[in-house]
């Protein structure tokens, strides 16, 4: 497993930044609105279904992090939680699985 930590980070860093550019994007685009940018999570039923698809996963990925955080006490893993829902499941999970492959102790 910690032989696959330098990819974890890659994947966390390519979650966060590649996501991100996207982000800003559409938010310089619209007047950096918020609002604007949440209505589109919910334009259609194809953006619905993936918004939701990616809540369901944020929502199981915080109680797994939860849950392993409070059995192996390491509690850098609850990094991920907001990294998960300020930035996405794209980072939020690849960056659990390179703090979990850390030695514990």
């Amino acid at each position: 497993m910690r032989g696959l930590r330098p990819l974890w980070l890659a994947l966390a860093v390519w979650g966060a930044v590649h996501p991100m550019y996207w982000f800003v994007t559409y938010l310089s685009q619209n007047d950096w609105s918020f609002g604007a940018l949440i209505d589109a999570w919910y334009v259609n039923a194809s953006t619905t279904g993936l918004t939701w698809d990616l809540t369901i996963a944020a929502v199981t990925l915080t109680l797994w992090v939860l849950a392993e955080v409070a059995m192996r006490r390491n509690w850098t893993g609850l990094l991920a939680i907001p990294a998960t829902f300020c930035i996405g499941v794209s980072c939020g999970l690849p960056l659990y699985l390179y703090l979990r492959a850390k030695p514990v102790g």
